[in-house]
């Protein structure tokens, strides 16, 4: 086992900046920043959505003549087929289609009422209680985050602790996903880049003894978080189910009441197969809010619709790119906002 503090380096030699994670700027915890302006959650999240927008916005246009459409069985069915392109799935797009009925069947109407009705109803459907980070009565907050790999979990783990730092809190990370040799790299690059403690095993180590030595760790510096990267190998494999279960006995054994948020990570341009990924990791490590991960690199962001649906867990921070601001809190009124309108 291995621990260390890291420093923070500002070395952009392009030796460096080849291995290391895009700098990010700090990412607003939900309900914190602004929904306008340059750099609010409605900017960055129009940003992010434009290939999603493009698509399902020029699908409705395409509906519409100047003059307006009668909406019948016909319309409705055509708007269904195009709601269904952005992987929100039948059951919001049914929901969509018949509040669209329910207000306007019978009538001729225009493109901007029907985006304005489908967007109150997006709004709707993604409305939740809480969207922050949990936060311990005393610290340390353990975060523990899970996903496939490829998801952008270790990536989206650095970008938190970038946030968390930089609003001033003290943590420590543990590279937890000992099977992957690069997740290790990736994390420790980040550590040295934020200025923060890591806690690293040997390549095969057991991952439940990283995460307590992290809690521990955390415990011992009197840090405010303590946010622990897992394997992520696919979720069909049982044996990676089991070993989730064993981290969350072995961290709540050291600190009770530990994990105090479980973040599953999801990867946008996966579309629909996002879900089955929540299904296995949520039943396995009890998730209690997602993270998703490349929204700006896909069409597919009508995905959070099924995801709220079927699960019930709030959606913490989405991905919106590679660069300084490429998280943001996620905010169901933004982001309906921007899936529509830009």
């Amino acid at each position: 086992m291995a621990f260390w503090r890291s420093k923070k380096t500002n070395d952009e030699s392009p030796e460096n900046a080849a291995q290391a994670p895009e700098a990010v700027e700090s990412a607003a915890t939900p309900g914190s920043a602004k929904k306008d302006g340059g750099g609010g959650i409605l900017t960055k999240l129009s940003s992010g959505l434009q290939k999603t927008r493009r698509v399902l916005g020029t699908d409705i246009r395409d509906l519409f003549k100047s003059e307006g459409r009668l909406v019948d069985e016909e319309f409705l069915g055509e708007l269904f087929a195009r709601l269904i392109r952005t992987d929100m799935g039948t059951g919001p797009a049914n929901k969509i289609r018949e509040e669209v009925a329910r207000q306007f069947r019978g009538r001729v109407v225009h493109l901007e009422e029907v985006i304005q009705t489908i967007t109150e109803e997006i709004r709707s459907q993604l409305r939740q209680d809480h969207g922050g980070l949990a936060k311990s009565e005393s610290p340390p907050t353990v975060i523990l985050v899970v996903g496939v790999n490829g998801s952008g979990k270790t990536t989206s783990i650095g970008k938190l602790a970038h946030h968390l730092t930089a609003n001033g809190h003290s943590l420590v990370l543990g590279a937890g996903d000992t099977f992957r040799a690069a997740a290790v790299e990736q994390l420790t690059i980040w550590a040295g880049r934020i200025g923060c403690e890591i806690v690293t095993g040997k390549s095969g180590a057991d991952p439940a003894s990283v995460a307590y030595q992290t809690v521990d760790k955390a415990i011992e510096v009197g840090a405010d978080y303590a946010i622990i990267d897992t394997a992520g190998r696919l979720q069909t494999q049982s044996n990676l189910m089991q070993e989730l279960q064993k981290i969350r006995n072995v961290i709540g054994k050291r600190l009770p009441g530990s994990p105090h948020e479980v973040l599953l990570v999801l990867d946008a341009t996966a579309g629909q197969n996002a879900i089955s990924q929540a299904k296995g990791f949520s039943a396995a490590a009890g998730c209690t809010g997602i993270v998703l991960a490349k929204l700006d690199g896909s069409a597919k962001g009508g995905v959070v619709l099924p995801i709220r649906e079927q699960f019930q867990l709030p959606v913490k921070f989405v991905g919106l790119g590679e660069g300084m601001q490429d998280m943001a809190a996620f905010d169901p009124d933004s982001f309906a906002e921007a899936l529509l309108k830009g």
